[in-house]
């Protein structure tokens, strides 16, 4: 048994809108679209988050060896 033709595809979609409606299936595609939407920003906000820390590290690595530097030279 493969993957359902057409036409059965078809009749599980008649009897899916017969047995819960089209206003609630209707429902059902909003709310699954917002779920999307939301786990799309929530991964494009957490892939920005990361090189904020890295970028904000970087300085702070880079001011000490700064101090570092000036340190050896003054002694």
């Amino acid at each position: 048994m493969g993957m359902p033709s057409v036409p059965q595809l078809l009749i599980i979609l008649v009897i899916v809108v017969l047995i819960f409606g089209a206003k609630r299936l209707k429902n059902l595609g909003g709310d699954l679209g917002s779920a999307v939407k939301g786990f799309k920003q929530a991964v494009k906000e957490e892939e920005t988050a990361p090189t904020e820390e890295l970028e904000d590290g970087t300085k702070q690595a880079n001011e000490t060896v700064m101090q570092k530097t000036d340190d050896q030279k003054s002694v």
